[in-house]
């Protein structure tokens, strides 16, 4: 049996056009509005190993850089500072 080819219940190891099928990921986990995203993602991450794989590394990438990377307040003196400098420059 060709391990590439899909049996029942389990996913296929590689995928016929990973740039299309990334790209598509990736613009579902930004959020962007794609009719039928979720059902698409369901069948995607059934079907295939390569995109389960995708999908999973890159919300948890998402997930890691929302919850890690935070704002932080610079205070006006800093800003004024810097800006002296640039003048300075200029």
């Amino acid at each position: 049996m060709d391990k590439n080819l899909e049996s029942e219940g389990e996913r296929k190891l590689s995928c016929s056009d990973v740039s299309k099928c990334f790209k598509l990921l990736e613009s579902i986990l930004d959020g962007d509005n794609i009719p039928d995203s979720q059902e698409i993602l369901n069948q995607k991450l059934a079907k295939c190993q390569p995109c389960f794989e995708h999908y999973h590394l890159e919300k948890a990438i998402k997930e890691v850089l929302r919850t890690k990377c935070t704002k932080h307040s610079v205070p006006g003196d800093v800003i004024a500072s810097i800006r002296e400098k640039i003048q300075d420059i200029k």
